[in-house]
């Protein structure tokens, strides 16, 4: 299993922005399908974005559509999740994962790879 390294998590006021980093240990994303998912208290697991390998496709839950970008940084080898209009329902480990595939999905079943997460608080 390979290592996957979040960062970037924090408190933010509702509507602020936050912008997560998620990068592998020892290899490079670039040829992984990456993906978000983050677990709410009491709550199941859910996916929030993905990323295709190299210059993939994405997606988005409805949840998130309009507020938040995934996009990869070539240069620093690392996907990041930018999060804006933050919502207290945003509150909630956020987790990377990733697979060896080009096709990303929001399906945490699918990923054998995971980090361990940050946490992204949004008090109401």
């Amino acid at each position: 299993q390979l290592q996957l390294v979040e960062s970037g998590g924090d408190e933010v006021q509702p509507g602020g922005s936050l912008t997560l980093s998620c990068a592998g240990s020892g290899f490079t994303l670039d040829y992984y399908a990456v993906a978000w998912f983050r677990q709410a208290p009491g709550k199941e697991r859910e996916g929030v974005s993905c990323i295709g390998s190299g210059v993939g496709t994405t997606q988005y839950a409805d949840s998130v559509k309009g507020r938040f970008t995934i996009s990869r940084d070539t240069a620093n080898k690392r996907v990041h999740l930018q999060m804006n209009s933050l919502k207290p329902d945003d509150t909630g480990i956020y987790y990377c994962a990733a697979e060896s595939v080009h096709v990303c999905k929001l399906m945490s079943d699918y990923y054998p790879n995971w980090g361990q997460g940050t946490q992204v608080t949004v008090p109401s």
